[in-house]
């Protein structure tokens, strides 16, 4: 059984391995799988004016209360800001802006806002007891590092009572069990310069791969940039076109493909093995990088 729905700018195709007895379940898990999605989308967008997350950063130096679907994927991009020391960055959403990645994907409505330059991941204050965000200063929280994967791991969650199943959204997905055959499913990561192919392929079970790459999307202000920007210089990072990243979770490895985007090569490498997963780093002369174990087939 597999279905396809469209949110948070990408499509997003779910795939359940099914018998005829399963179909009422299996259509019913799939509803609440994408369901996962609007959610979260409805919580983390910075493109919507009246998501939580925009409600929320409008109000400066008072605790807000927040659900679940917005606090707990920035919980996790502050500690991998944490981690990198800054060099990852929710607090990026102002440059991104500035850039020129400001409009909605289905309205085209773009959205402004007027912050403070000097704002960091350091101005976000979370109270876990009291799920309150309290900002310091007024900024601009971008969650796109984080947000689609916490969504995956969220609709994986509800079909796991299937033998196997794929949640793809975008070509950042999670795949769980096996296929009809019985075998790992088979994962094929693009290729960065031509699009239409299939650079490397990886075998998964019960894991996640997520791709962070400079061919997604350009600024429409300024063409050589990227939108994966380093907060410090505000710049995009070259040396990496391609980077992608297998963890148990999805919020993990996406998070962690644009955390060793934005770290180069070596330090990237040296994230990767701190953390003890697999990736998989293309360089701009199209070199493959593989770590952690990752088997790959060309």
């Amino acid at each position: 059984m597999k279905r396809t729905k469209l949110f948070m700018d990408t499509t997003v195709e779910i795939q359940v391995i099914t018998g005829r007895a399963q179909d009422i379940a299996a259509a019913a898990a799939l509803d609440r799988a994408f369901e996962a999605f609007r959610k979260v989308e409805q919580a983390c967008s910075r493109f919507s004016p009246d998501s939580e997350l925009m409600q929320a950063t409008r109000q400066i130096q008072t605790p807000v209360p927040v659900s679940p679907f917005l606090f707990e994927p920035l919980k996790f991009a502050l500690e991998v800001a944490e981690w990198t020391d800054g060099l990852f960055d929710p607090t990026v959403g102002q440059v991104l802006e500035d850039l020129g990645f400001n409009e909605h994907y289905l309205t085209q409505q773009a959205i402004h806002n007027f912050t403070s330059a000097s704002a960091s991941y350091r101005d976000i204050v979370l109270d876990e007891e009291k799920h309150t965000l309290y900002l310091q200063k007024p900024l601009v929280i971008d969650l796109g590092a984080v947000a689609k994967g916490f969504a995956i791991d969220l609709a994986a969650h509800e079909l796991q009572a299937f033998d196997g199943f794929v949640v793809n959204a975008g070509g950042d997905l999670y795949a769980g069990g096996l296929t009809e055959t019985g075998s790992k499913w088979k994962i094929g990561i693009q290729h960065p310069v031509h699009q239409e192919q299939i650079i490397h392929t990886v075998e998964l079970s019960n894991e996640a791969i997520c791709t962070s790459g400079s061919y997604e999307r350009r600024s429409s202000i300024h063409p050589e940039t990227h939108h994966i920007i380093d907060p410090g210089s505000k710049q995009s990072p070259h040396e990496m076109i391609s980077c992608s990243v297998i963890a148990p979770y999805a919020m993990m490895a996406d998070a962690f493909s644009t955390a060793s985007f934005l770290s180069g090569v070596k330090h990237g490498t040296a994230f990767i093995e701190q953390v003890n997963l697999k990736a998989l780093f293309i360089t701009s002369d199209l070199t493959t990088v593989t770590l952690g174990g990752i088997h790959i087939e060309s």
